[in-house]
C-alpha cells in the first residue's frame, strides 16, 4: 500500500494525481518546484519500478516538464530523483532562472527554505491545479 514519507508530506502540498504519480508543490517559494511521487509501495529507485511504470513515469515527467516550460519559460529545467535525505522515490521538477537565489548552482542545500505565506501558497496551488488540468489524466485534489 502506498504511503507518503512524512518529510515529503511536510515539505509539499498535494495538487492532484496523474495515472501513476501524485503531483505535489514544494513549499519553498524561492523556486517554481513540483514533484512527482509514484503511488507505489516502498519504492526508492526508478529502476525498481516495473517497465510499464518506468515508461509511465517518464511520460508524466516529460508532460510536467513541458507544461512548466510552456507556462514559465525558464532558462533551465532541473529534473532529479535524489534519495539521500528522503528515501521514497520522488522526482523533482524545478524551473530555474538566471538570477534566481541559487543560480547557477543546484538548489539543494544552497539556502534555507523560504515558505510561502498561506495566501501565496493557496494562490500557487490554484495556479498549478489550473495549469495541470491541461495534462490528460490529471485529477485535482483540493
Amino acid at each position: 500500500m502506498f504511503t507518503l514519507h512524512p518529510r515529503l508530506d511536510a515539505d509539499t502540498l498535494l495538487l492532484g494525481t496523474l495515472p501513476l504519480c501524485e503531483v505535489r508543490l514544494h513549499r519553498d517559494s524561492r523556486y517554481p518546484w513540483l514533484l512527482l511521487i509514484p503511488m507505489r509501495a516502498e519504492l526508492t529507485e526508478i529502476h525498481h519500478l516495473n517497465e510499464a511504470d518506468q515508461a509511465q513515469l517518464m511520460r508524466e515527467s516529460c508532460q510536467l516538464a513541458n507544461l512548466m516550460e510552456k507556462t514559465l519559460d525558464p532558462d533551465s529545467m532541473n529534473i532529479a530523483a535524489l534519495g539521500n535525505v528522503v528515501p521514497q522515490l520522488h522526482v523533482h521538477h524545478v524551473a530555474r532562472f538566471d538570477g534566481d537565489d541559487a543560480w547557477p548552482g543546484p538548489i539543494w542545500g544552497a539556502l534555507p527554505t523560504r515558505p510561502y505565506e498561506e495566501s501565496e501558497l493557496a494562490e500557487a496551488a490554484d495556479f498549478w491545479r489550473q495549469a495541470l488540468s491541461a495534462i490528460d489524466g490529471f485529477t485535482p485534489v483540493a
